[in-house]
């Protein structure tokens, strides 16, 4: 059995592409021919366009998230588990199509901290740095506050470059990561502390 694809399913899905792609201050009559909806039926589904860029954006970036975060697979050390975010930056980045971190871009476009967008946003960056400070912690780092904070700053770095240098990372944020680690007395193989 198959299910159809809804007025507001598809207004997310064509936001969430054009937005990443175009930036958010692509015109809703734009938006609405992508997803083949009207706009009075998109501002029956939504309050605003506001409402649209923040929901769109939580749609991308749990895939996106999905994407970046370590499984089981990943290794059984602390090390392993942050060096893999940024080993699957490092190939997303590779694969030719990526346009940067969209939280970055959005809260970077929107500049309003306030805006849901940049809500969105600010809640998947916190996801990235409590995962790194939760592993940081496992590791018996000393500091796992600064050192998540630096970790996420290399990520945004790393996506930053990636759309300024119209080019792949080639492993750089997966060596300056592990640079900070190596300097945290953070050794490779090191068992999680739990």
């Amino acid at each position: 059995m198959t299910t159809s694809v809804t007025p507001r399913e598809r207004l997310l899905e064509a936001a969430s592409d054009l937005f990443y792609r175009d930036g958010v201050s692509i015109g809703v009559d734009a938006l609405c021919k992508a997803a083949g909806v009207s706009k009075k039926s998109m501002y029956q589904l939504f309050r605003s366009k506001d409402e649209v860029i923040a929901e769109s954006l939580a749609s991308r970036g749990a895939a996106y998230q999905a994407a970046l975060m370590p499984g089981p697979e990943a290794g059984p050390s602390p090390r392993e588990r942050i060096l893999a975010v940024f080993e699957r930056q490092d190939k997303i980045a590779a694969e030719g199509n990526y346009l940067g971190c969209p939280f970055v871009s959005t809260a970077f476009e929107l500049k309003n901290p306030e805006h849901p967008g940049s809500v969105v946003a600010r809640y998947f960056k916190q996801q990235m740095t409590d995962f790194f400070r939760s592993e940081l912690i496992a590791a018996g780092a000393e500091d796992p506050d600064t050192l998540a904070v630096q970790l996420t700053i290399v990520f945004d770095g790393g996506s930053a470059r990636t759309v300024v240098r119209a080019q792949a990372l080639g492993g750089i944020g997966v060596l300056t990561a592990a640079a900070l680690l190596d300097a945290a007395g953070i050794p490779s193989g090191q068992l999680a502390r739990r």
